[in-house]
């Protein structure tokens, strides 16, 4: 039984082939499946594991959080994030400190704007945690 997505996948698979001007057989034997699997994907036959969709699109040369978003394995806000990170992780511009504090900065922004609570990170990281969970019953004062 194919998914809605499944068929979403397959159409945007057979376009982005078609656009990269190459043959079912090139693109399978590129992303080491076999020919009629791939068919299968593009006809909405099958739901490719985040593997094979990784494999293809690295044949293609497009992203695979693309792919992946496409599939329903991934949600597009999660696909956004990771894009955004590997970019910053990709410049060779900045050395590696400066990444990590750009990757910081991004956090804190998504954090304050709401969007960490759609993650799996925890939204309330803000010192330290009492039996309870809350942190409420911490001391007012200075931290040392």
């Amino acid at each position: 039984m194919a998914s809605l997505n499944v068929g979403n996948l397959g159409e945007y698979l057979r376009e982005q082939r078609r656009t990269a001007q190459l043959s079912l057989r090139q693109l399978a034997d590129a992303a080491g499946v076999s020919n009629p699997y791939l068919s299968q994907i593009e006809r909405g036959l099958r739901k490719p594991s985040a593997e094979v969709l990784q494999q293809v699109a690295k044949a293609l040369r497009i992203s695979a959080e693309t792919l992946y978003v496409r599939a329903g394995i991934l949600d597009e806000r999660e696909r956004d994030e990771l894009e955004t990170r590997a970019v910053v992780l990709a410049d060779p511009s900045i050395n590696e400190r400066q990444k990590q504090v750009l990757l910081q900065i991004y956090d804190s922004f998504r954090k304050e704007n709401g969007f960490d609570a759609d993650t799996d990170k925890d939204t309330a990281d803000d010192g330290p945690r009492t039996a309870g969970g809350s942190g409420a019953e911490q001391p007012a004062g200075p931290r040392t």
